[in-house]
């Protein structure tokens, strides 16, 4: 019998049925009721349309009968209180099917992580939303979780139900938009989307925003998984939390996993990648985006999963394994994270419950016209606390040493990229974008709260003030900012026939004047090998070998100039083509003589800077730098000086001119021996083996005010000096 007193009516029954429901736990399950006798019975309600006979079956295996009341739910009246019990379900075939009933399960969801989630304050959301495999009462089983305040409904949709969500409807968590469902009998790879009814009564399926695993692309379905992975980098971990990365030597390799080399995965790259880096010297790798993107054009900078990785190159727990591989070698790892866009495919996080929810409702603030893609709506708490959780989740979860921001600027301004009246003051009247501000502020001061030792990287092509100041001085926060500005001039300078170089010299050292104003890292990313601007070596003048000595020039500038250093992949040896997402470097070049050289040199450039702190232990100090040239000054030729705590000189001098400079006076900072520890021309790296035997020696010159030493610079070189009588005291504490 029924214990409501007619169903067959009921618009709420009705909606539980065809899983429209907001609130079916309100029918479906155990309900404790009492009968006219004050006694504890329990009612058991299961929606089992079109079956044939319908049981609750107990831990003891006794059986209750249930009876079919209405819109295919069925119900019985158990004597006492709930207890567990499993659903017992045979069709006209004749065969049964037991299985854990989802609704006699209390949320999964709390109180206090409903509270910090409204308030955009939940620093391990990835915990809470998304689907967890877990054990409730005895039912082993996925819970899941996921805000949609907009939506009328919500369902859990896959393999499981046939991708027909009535039977396994969520249940809305109230205010906080949050709806929740625990499911028995799942696992691990379970694939699934939410099937989410909008205020307009459309059915639409999108994929879990917390998901940690999706499908291969072009599939879109999420995907359930549990991490087992056991860490090893104890040891890296310790000493990278004491670590203050300012004052440490990072030269970073950029890399495009999947057309590094080809065909290769997260584990299998691991033993090639860290042989590689180890042999070029680098500190650190940086991976372009590898969160889930559902375009591999887009290099992974229009997002769809920003919680799970790309399942291209393997599960989170392959990634995982690279990272800590990594971390063992003595290499740390940076991500770069992409909180200023994503894109509006329907599957994904555009309009996710049938209303603009994480991107700004306003399309001036919403929407980049020229990149087609949505704009994150900064100034909602539960979009704030997702991208901030994000961010904590790829450094807790996954180990890595710190994120690159990618296009802060297209984030800090309200007019960026756009045209008068196609934006709107912020509420002072200005251009700035108030709401993202305060938002990297956040990330930037919980990340190192939480995580010391790592490093935020800013991507920004302006001038705007304070990015890598602290956030209680009203900077952003970052550790580091690109320095676009140095990237630009040189890169357009070392382009000139070496013959006009010496009117520009401007653009190769105007980057002096303000390299101190923040902590500066010197970039040659992807940006500036794609898109028809060709290699690195293929923008140098001249003939093959010319093109080569430039770039050998080129590379010991920058890793002498104050900043630190990133590099990308191919154009350590030579990549003459430019670079292709949809192939793998041109490796065979290693077979010529000429570009084995220069990865030589890459790696000999990096061993000598790692070891000679006064190249990078005071970068971000305007004393540590003086600049050189008397008595010879000369525009094609650019000298300076690097100073460490310690006592330590590096000097390092650049001639790029076509034409040796024999005898060139210059004064140096002491008198004595200067030991030339890097020569881009030596005949070992594939130039022309000019140089000064490895010393130069300085004398006092006239009333011994000055030390002048008659050099030999070769042409198209740099080289490096330092003072033989001196310290040298490194205090790297991680590689």
């Amino acid at each position: 019998m029924s214990y409501v007193e007619d169903v067959t009516e009921s618009p709420e029954w009705a909606a539980v049925a065809d899983g429209s429901h907001h609130d079916p736990h309100a029918v479906l399950g155990a309900h404790p009721v009492t009968d006219a006798g004050g006694r504890t019975a329990t009612v058991i309600r299961a929606r089992r349309p079109l079956a044939a006979s319908v049981a609750a079956v107990f831990p003891d295996g006794t059986r209750l009968d249930l009876e079919h009341v209405a819109h295919g739910i069925w119900e019985a009246q158990h004597d006492g209180a709930p207890v567990p019990y499993r659903i017992a379900t045979a069709y006209e075939d004749g065969a049964e099917m037991i299985v854990g009933d989802p609704y006699r399960h209390l949320p999964t969801v709390g109180e206090m992580d409903l509270h910090l989630i409204a308030e955009g304050r939940h620093e391990r959301l990835w915990q809470v939303l998304g689907a967890h495999p877990r054990n409730l009462e005895g039912d082993d089983g996925v819970a899941f979780a996921v805000w949609a305040p907009n939506a009328t409904a919500v369902r859990v949709v896959g393999e499981l139900n046939g991708w027909s969500g009535e039977s396994h409807a969520m249940r809305s968590m109230g205010g906080s938009g949050i709806w929740e469902l625990f499911i028995p009998d799942l696992g691990v790879g379970t694939t699934y989307k939410y099937q989410i009814r909008t205020r307009d009564g459309a059915w639409i399926f999108k994929a879990d925003p917390m998901a940690q695993a999706a499908q291969v692309p072009p599939e879109t379905a999420s995907v359930v998984t549990r991490s087992d992975y056991a860490w090893s980098d104890g040891a890296w971990m310790t000493r990278r939390a004491a670590t203050h990365a300012v004052a440490q030597p990072l030269s970073v390799y950029e890399v495009h996993l999947g057309s590094w080399r080809a065909g290769l995965g997260y584990r299998e790259a691991a033993d090639a990648l860290i042989d590689h880096v180890t042999e070029a010297g680098f500190t650190h790798v940086e991976f372009m985006p590898l969160a889930e993107h559902p375009f591999g054009g887009s290099w992974g900078y229009q997002i769809s999963g920003y919680y799970a990785p790309t399942s291209r190159f393997g599960s989170p727990d392959d990634l995982r394994y690279l990272i800590d591989r990594l971390h063992q070698a003595g290499i740390g790892v940076l991500l770069d994270w992409v909180p200023g866009h994503f894109p509006k495919d329907a599957f994904a996080l555009a309009r996710f419950d049938g209303q603009p929810l994480y991107e700004h409702p306003d399309p001036r603030r919403g929407e980049h016209q020229d990149w087609g893609t949505l704009i994150f709506d900064y100034g909602r708490p539960e979009v704030r606390g997702f991208l901030v959780a994000n961010a904590l989740y790829w450094l807790d979860e996954f180990h890595v040493d710190g994120l690159r921001v990618d296009a802060v600027a297209s984030m800090l301004y309200l007019d960026y990229s756009r045209k008068a009246g196609e934006w709107e003051p912020n509420i002072h009247g200005g251009r700035e974008n108030l709401e993202a501000i305060r938002f990297l502020q956040e990330v930037n001061a919980t990340a190192y709260r939480l995580h010391p030792g790592i490093l935020m990287i800013a991507e920004e092509s302006t001038s705007f003030p304070g990015v890598t100041a602290p956030t209680d001085h009203a900077g952003l926060g970052f550790g580091f900012k690109w320095n676009m500005g140095w990237m630009n001039d040189s890169l357009q300078y070392i382009q000139r026939d070496p013959m006009y170089r010496s009117h520009h010299e401007g653009e190769m050292t105007f980057s002096f004047v303000y390299a101190f104003g923040e902590n500066y890292l010197l970039p040659i990313s992807h940006d500036e090998v794609v898109h028809g601007k060709g290699s690195l070596v293929s923008k140098m003048p001249g003939d093959h070998w010319h093109k080569l000595a430039n770039a050998r020039a080129y590379l010991a500038y920058m890793w002498g100039h104050p900043g630190k250093k990133l590099l990308f992949m191919g154009q350590e040896f030579g990549q003459l083509g430019e670079w292709s997402e949809s192939r793998e470097l041109d490796w065979w070049l290693l077979e010529q003589p000429s570009h084995l050289q220069l990865q030589d040199f890459v790696g000999q450039l990096n061993r000598t800077y790692r070891a000679h702190a006064p190249l990078w232990e005071r970068d971000n100090d305007a004393s540590s730098f003086s600049r050189l040239g008397a008595p010879s000054w000369d525009p094609s030729v650019i000298a300076f000086e690097r100073r460490d705590a310690h006592g330590g000189r590096i000097v390092v001098i650049s001639n790029f001119s076509g034409v040796e400079r024999g005898g060139y006076r210059l004064v140096l900072p002491r008198e004595g021996v200067w030991q030339e520890i890097l020569n881009s021309d030596a005949a070992e790296f594939g130039g022309r083996g000019s140089g000064n035997l490895g010393m130069v020696v300085a004398h006092p010159d006239g009333d011994a005010s000055a030390s002048v030493a008659t050099i030999t610079l070769p042409a198209l070189s740099t080289i490096w000096l330092r003072h033989q009588n001196e310290p040298h005291v490194p205090t790297v504490t991680h590689g």
